[in-house]
């Protein structure tokens, strides 16, 4: 069993405090992802949404990867497993997953349990990249993890409706949750070889094979709706969600990601349940409860505390059994 360094070099605080905030960023962008996908599920399947998704980002990201070739050929074995994971996992089945979920599942709990993802990267983290957990981790981790809660249910108490959280949804949330957490630590190893715009073309391309198989296999009918207005309108909705919550987020999440420890930024992304919120305020309608105000002011003190202790330097390497 031999190890690979991940990184030889350690980003300065200044890049450190930022790169964690680019992850919250980006991960914040993800919460505008149900926005279009709930409506887009009115029409298509779960796996048709995410590769047409996907095919619409491998236009954007093919210039990219010719222009970084050279990067390609530095790959090794160790690294397409990791790509493997990353693209497979956490760009195509995480997503059909999630999808699947919002579909089938009772939302809140649908959301609720997908923020189990934080516990998988941690571990993860630990055990594959060798990293130390920063100091009160464990405290500010339940902190945000209480905040997301309260974000989601209040003050209530949801757990006497046990059949929402044994559901096929909440099943397929909590799967989603394993992949992505294990494609955030999986991104971090990848990053300390290839540039983060490398990292998040090789993504979404890779991806697309997957994706193919999964919805030729469905042989559900395509409906791209009855007229040319719902047709056009289909298509501004998947154009945006590949954009907003799937290009740009990923390219900011990255970026972040890149000084910032898999464990560290897995938490970061609890930023996504706040986004939501907004978007319910703001889309919806939907009154702002003092409980969730309650969770917003959780979640930004455990962040804020975590951006603080990122003064820290990482580790000069990290470990990963290849």
């Amino acid at each position: 069993m031999s190890n690979v360094t991940v990184s030889s070099s350690i980003p300065s605080p200044s890049a450190r405090r930022g790169g964690f905030w680019f992850v919250v960023l980006g991960a914040a962008l993800w919460g505008v992802d149900p926005l279009f996908r709930i409506l887009l599920l009115d029409h298509l399947t779960s796996s048709q949404i995410v590769l047409l998704e996907h095919a619409v980002l491998f236009l954007a990201a093919a210039p990219v990867l010719w222009k970084r070739r050279a990067e390609l050929k530095k790959l090794r074995l160790r690294h397409v497993g990791a790509l493997i994971a990353i693209s497979w996992g956490g760009s195509a089945l995480a997503t059909i997953l999630f999808t699947k979920g919002l579909q089938y599942g009772d939302l809140n709990a649908v959301l609720l349990l997908q923020k189990l993802q934080p516990l998988f990267a941690v571990g993860l983290a630990a055990l594959l990249l060798k990293e130390r957990l920063p100091r009160r981790f464990g405290l500010l981790f339940l902190v945000a993890l209480a905040g997301t809660y309260l974000l989601t249910f209040g003050w209530a108490v949801p757990f006497g409706h046990a059949g929402a959280f044994i559901s096929a949804g909440s099943l397929m949330a909590m799967g989603a949750a394993a992949l992505w957490g294990a494609s955030t630590v999986m991104g971090r190893y990848l990053l300390g070889t290839m540039q983060y715009e490398t990292v998040t073309s090789l993504r979404f391309v890779l991806a697309l094979p997957l994706l193919f198989v999964i919805t030729a296999s469905e042989g559900a009918p395509w409906q791209f709706g009855d007229s040319a207005g719902d047709s056009a309108l289909i298509g501004l909705n998947l154009l945006l969600q590949a954009l907003l919550p799937g290009l740009l987020s990923m390219l900011v999440y990255y970026k972040g990601l890149s000084t910032t420890k898999a464990s560290v930024a897995t938490l970061a992304e609890l930023s996504f349940p706040m986004t939501g919120v907004v978007i319910n305020w703001l889309v919806f309608q939907e009154v702002v409860t003092v409980a969730q105000l309650a969770g917003f002011a959780l979640i930004w003190f455990a962040l804020f505390r975590i951006s603080t202790g990122q003064s820290k330097t990482l580790p000069e390497e990290s470990n990963i059994a290849a």
